[in-house]
């Protein structure tokens, strides 16, 4: 089973570039999470009969958005968190509620739970990563642990965040940088520690100049200067079943790259 992860920055957009239709073809995911789809359902170009489409958008229109097109029918759909969690948090900040801008969307299978993320962005002068650390990292962390309760978890998406040195192209200059900062970093660690494995790097742990996000400025793709900072993740129970890790520095579109996870 071939599971894909791709921050598409604006559905309409990387369909109408045709980006899409070509990566379906050569790729053929059973089951496709999506971020930053910047669309309503309705206002979807998209045409892909072999796939079921489930979408949370956010509240405002042309912002955020996930969505999940599976080949495989899901036992359930879950938008956002659930009332526990939300319950515990405050997501508003000066930006807006980050319960309200379609973040999270999971589906239950048979066996385990795909669950994809576009996790808030720090801001380049730190403005929201308050929010992010405080608030939104607790509350995913509690996400993935009240999931794997029942069955297994396959985690990913756009986290915002580089982990380590190894994960992006300039890490001494961006220390203390958004997507970069010590809080960040440690959130990640600690939503590894809530019993998750990061995919490509545990098959690929010492592989450099390699990675999913690059900046629109300065030529940045074409001299690969970029982060990895969408991630499959996976309860360490599943470790045995993953195939492969994969990351898709050719699939043009975005200025993020599709990730990968093949599993038995």
């Amino acid at each position: 089973m071939k599971l894909y992860s791709w921050n598409v920055n604006g559905i309409r957009a990387v369909w109408n570039k045709g980006a899409l239709q070509e990566f379906i073809e050569k790729h053929d995911p059973d089951i496709l999470c999506l971020q930053e789809t910047k669309a309503q359902q309705d206002q979807s170009p998209v045409d892909l009969e072999q796939y079921e489409e489930f979408w949370n958008s956010a509240e405002k229109k042309g912002y955020s958005g996930t969505a999940i097109f599976t080949k495989i029918s899901p036992l359930n759909v879950i938008r956002g968190f659930s009332d526990e969690i939300s319950s515990k948090y405050d997501f508003k900040d000066q930006f807006g509620d980050t319960s309200k801008e379609g973040r999270v969307l999971t589906l239950e299978f048979d066996d385990f739970f795909v669950t994809t993320v576009y996790t808030p962005n720090s801001k380049n002068k730190l403005e929201r990563l308050t929010m992010r650390e405080k608030i939104w990292g607790p509350a995913y962390q509690d996400h993935i642990v009240e999931l794997q309760k029942s069955k297994p978890v396959f985690a990913c998406g756009d986290f915002n965040v580089a982990h380590n040195e190894i994960d992006l192209a300039r890490p001494v200059e961006n220390v203390g940088k958004h997507g970069f900062t010590d809080e960040e970093r440690k959130d990640f660690t600690e939503l590894l520690d809530k019993g998750l494995i990061d995919t490509y790097r545990t098959l690929n742990p010492d592989t450099k100049d390699v990675y999913s996000w690059w900046t629109a400025w300065g030529g940045a793709r074409a001299r690969n200067v970029g982060w990895r900072i969408d991630y499959w993740l996976a309860s360490k129970s599943e470790r045995p079943k993953i195939k492969s890790a994969g990351i898709h520095m050719d699939v043009m579109g975005s200025d993020h790259c599709p990730v990968s996870v093949v599993i038995s």
